[in-house]
């Protein structure tokens, strides 16, 4: 589901800049930042890049129910759905500063419009999802570069967004619970 989501929202800002900028290349990638061995990407050359940079688990609302009814009544029992959050770096990495900036703006100004992605605004939103909500991040100069410093890269003019309440249900039975096929009126003496 993550890869899911993250791709969905791949794709409808690329298709937004393509619209904004009436351009037919695709400017969005879905990427790391460095390499494994400490190189830059020559995907990223030129382009947004979208970069996963934390998964939390979501605590603060209710939504744990183990038992689902089945057809003919029974119950199955399994583990409740569960909600993530995931932190997103967009940065912008074009050769020229004033493209940097105009489509970092850009980037911004689409959160800002579509501060949530779902099937009553988006076509072709993947199986599973529902809604995605994004709200920008507050974090600190320090924070920042701590954040540039330990993914080993140098800055880049970026902004993070927290995606929220991403659903994940493996649905694995855990066991069942039979439906009541006959009752019993048993007196006491």
């Amino acid at each position: 589901m993550i890869s899911k989501a993250l791709q969905f929202t791949n794709d409808v800002l690329d298709q937004f800049l393509k619209n904004r900028f009436g351009m037919d290349e695709s400017k969005v990638v879905l990427n790391n930042l460095i390499e494994g061995n400490g190189s830059l990407p020559q995907i990223n050359q030129n382009k947004v890049v979208i970069s996963l940079i934390n998964i939390e688990k979501e605590t603060t609302k209710a939504f744990y129910v183990r038992n689902q009814k089945l057809s003919g009544g029974s119950y199955a029992d399994v583990n409740p759905s569960e909600r993530y959050n995931l932190d997103l770096l967009i940065s912008s990495n074009f050769d020229d500063y004033a493209e940097t900036l105009k489509f970092l703006n850009a980037v911004i100004i689409f959160f800002q419009v579509n501060n949530s992605l779902d099937s009553s605004s988006f076509s072709g939103v993947p199986i599973g999802l529902t809604k995605l909500e994004f709200e920008i991040e507050k974090i600190s100069y320090h924070q920042m570069q701590s954040l540039w410093t330990a993914m080993g890269a140098k800055y880049q003019p970026s902004v993070i967004y927290k995606m929220r309440l991403l659903t994940i249900q493996a649905n694995e039975i855990e066991g069942f619970i039979p439906a009541v096929s006959q009752t019993s009126n048993l007196a006491t003496a």
